[in-house]
């Protein structure tokens, strides 16, 4: 009897284990769960708190100004057969002066201009009238800037020599007025159309401190339409009348642009030196 309760007692603690573990297995309290980890970043406390620096107000552009041209000394000056002449005796005499007229007319000419004359370490005056400035401001500057001479060609290109004083004070003081606002300079040398002129308009030119000049050695590259506009000729035309301080007249051509390169080379191998502008004394002598 006491073997058969034993028995009965053992039986009913194993149904108790079995049910205890079921219970076990089943129940979600139970079931392991891995958190996941969470890495906390933290600012170390030493770090200073980032400022945003303010917005800086723009700064206007400064209005341009005209380039700074060195001081040239005067050693020459123009006779009153406009010739130039070296102040000293026994300066060289063996220069030419380079001059363009009648423009501006077109970018191309002008910078082809331009490029030939650097080549040969040369400047020119170019003689500009008032109304082509009027029109192509930007070729002005562009002169300008590559260190050439701005000279004053009157407004229109028409005969000065019988206007009217008012109507020369205009045609002059007029193209002074608008280089200036373009260039920040005023023309120091006048040529007049065609050359021709008179005494009011010398005085004229004179109170507004500039050199009156025509020319004493004609390209005549105005004159080709009879010649095929012949670039050759316009070379042959000058070393006809070459001499020393030849005021060398030209204008802003097509011929004449494609002669340009060549001529300064003849001249160069005939001894002369091309005579900076700016290195004229401003009084006829």
């Amino acid at each position: 009897m006491k073997k058969k309760a034993s028995t009965l007692f053992l039986t009913a603690m194993l149904l108790l284990a079995a049910c205890s573990a079921d219970q076990t297995e089943s129940s979600p309290a139970a079931t392991t769960s891995v958190a996941p980890v969470v890495t906390v970043s933290t600012s170390p406390s030493a770090s200073p708190t980032p400022t945003v620096a303010p917005t800086p107000t723009p700064t206007p552009s400064p209005t341009p100004t005209a380039p700074v041209q060195e001081a040239v000394q005067k050693t020459y000056h123009m006779n009153k057969n406009y010739d130039i002449v070296p102040n000293d005796s026994n300066g060289n005499k063996k220069v030419v002066l380079l001059t363009f007229d009648d423009g501006p007319k077109e970018q191309a000419m002008n910078q082809s201009l331009i490029d030939i004359l650097n080549k040969h370490k040369a400047k020119a005056i170019f003689f500009m009238n008032g109304y082509r400035i009027k029109q192509k401001p930007e070729l002005v500057k562009l002169v300008h800037e590559s260190g050439n001479i701005i000279g004053n060609h009157a407004w229109d290109h028409e005969n000065l020599k019988d206007m009217t004083n008012d109507k020369i004070d205009k045609q002059v003081d007029d193209v002074q007025k608008i280089v200036k606002e373009i260039t920040g300079l005023t023309p120091q040398f006048f040529r007049p159309p065609f050359g021709s002129g008179n005494d009011y308009l010398k005085s004229k030119v004179k109170n507004n401190k500039m050199l009156y000049m025509t020319w004493s050695n004609g390209s005549l590259d105005w004159d080709m339409t009879n010649k095929n506009n012949d670039s050759n000729k316009v070379i042959e035309n000058v070393m006809q009348q070459l001499h020393n301080g030849s005021n060398i007249l030209m204008h802003e051509l097509p011929w004449t642009v494609i002669a340009l390169d060549s001529l300064l080379t003849k001249l160069e191998e005939k001894g002369y030196t091309f005579v900076d502008p700016n290195a004229i004394e401003l009084e006829m002598r």
